[in-house]
This record gives C-alpha cells, structure tokens and sequence, in this order.
C-alpha cells in the first residue's frame, strides 16, 4: 500500500500537469489562448485584493511591533490557562484570524522554545492545522468578487475558529494528555 501512494505522490504532479492540456485539447480548446487569458484575470484578481492585504499586513506588524500582541497575551494568560491554553499559546489564537504568515512565526516560536513534543508545541501544531486566516480568507475571496458587505460570514467565520481553537485543546488533551 505505501509502495502505491509513493508511487502515486510522485506521478500525481506530472500527470496533473500533462493531463488538462491534453483534455483541454481533446475538446477542441486552444490551450496557450486560454492559459493566457487565465493569468491575465488571476493576475488582475492579485492587484484588486493587494490593498486589503496590505491593511492586514500592516494592522498585525504594528500589533507585533508595538507589543500590544505580547501585552494582550499576558492579560488573557489567566483565562486562557484556566482553559487549558498556555500563555505562550494565546498569541496563535490572537494571530491565526489574522495572517498564515504571522501564525506560522509564533508556531515557530513555540516549537522552538518548548520543543515539538510537549504540550504547547502540540497545541499550536493542532491549532494551526484546524483554524483558518479568517480575515486574510475574507479579504481574498469576497475581494476578488466584489463583496464589501460581509455580514454573517465574518461572525459564522470567527466562531468557527473558536470552535477550531477550543476542539484543539480537547483533541490533544485526548491524544496526548494534559502535560
């Protein structure tokens, strides 16, 4: 079975990439037309949504720079222990709706203060791997189609990050004990 699935990962690619153009050209569609046209529209999609991610970027560097991240953090550290959420944690939980980027530095730093074994560095791993960059994912989507007003989808989105959040603490609290 292991054979097959390595066999299959390193064939997966190759085949893909072979594949639709000659699909593409079993149909009778003119393939370098069509790749053009679809990098011309992705790339006008990238400039269109380029000044909501500019805002994201910059809003969490200034909350990172100026410590206000770390400062919250330690004023939620009572709380978030009392849940099972270590005070080196909570910055992920904080970053995480905010940029993929950011959350993989703290992941990092978790990992590389507390080692990928214990607890906290399981936390972050589970987390990390069941959250979604929630602000990033609306400012790219809804971006690229024109939609300002978000409504219901950024609170359904933010509650389900917390649903994400507290699932990671019971999963490994499941998986791997308390610590």
């Amino acid at each position: 079975m292991k054979t097959a699935l390595d066999a299959l990962s390193i064939w997966a690619i190759p085949l893909l990439l072979a594949g639709v153009p000659a699909v593409a050209l079993a149909r009778g569609v003119k393939v370098y037309p069509a790749f053009v046209d679809g990098a011309k529209q992705g790339f006008e999609t990238a400039v269109r949504i380029i000044p909501s991610l500019v805002a994201i970027l910059v809003a969490l560097g200034m909350l990172r720079a100026s410590g206000a991240m770390d400062s919250f953090a330690a004023l939620l550290a009572p709380l978030s222990e009392a849940a099972g959420v270590p005070a080196s944690v909570v910055p992920l939980v904080l970053v995480r709706p905010l940029s993929g980027g950011g959350a993989l530095g703290v992941v990092a730093d978790v990992l590389r203060a507390e080692g990928p074994d214990g607890y906290a560095g399981r936390l972050v791993s589970v987390m990390a791997g069941s959250t979604e960059t929630t602000f990033y994912v609306l400012a790219v989507y809804f971006g690229a189609i024109g939609v300002s007003r978000y409504r219901h989808a950024l609170p359904a989105a933010l509650l389900a990050d917390l649903a994400g959040f507290a699932a990671a603490v019971v999963a490994v609290r499941l998986v791997f004990g308390a610590g």
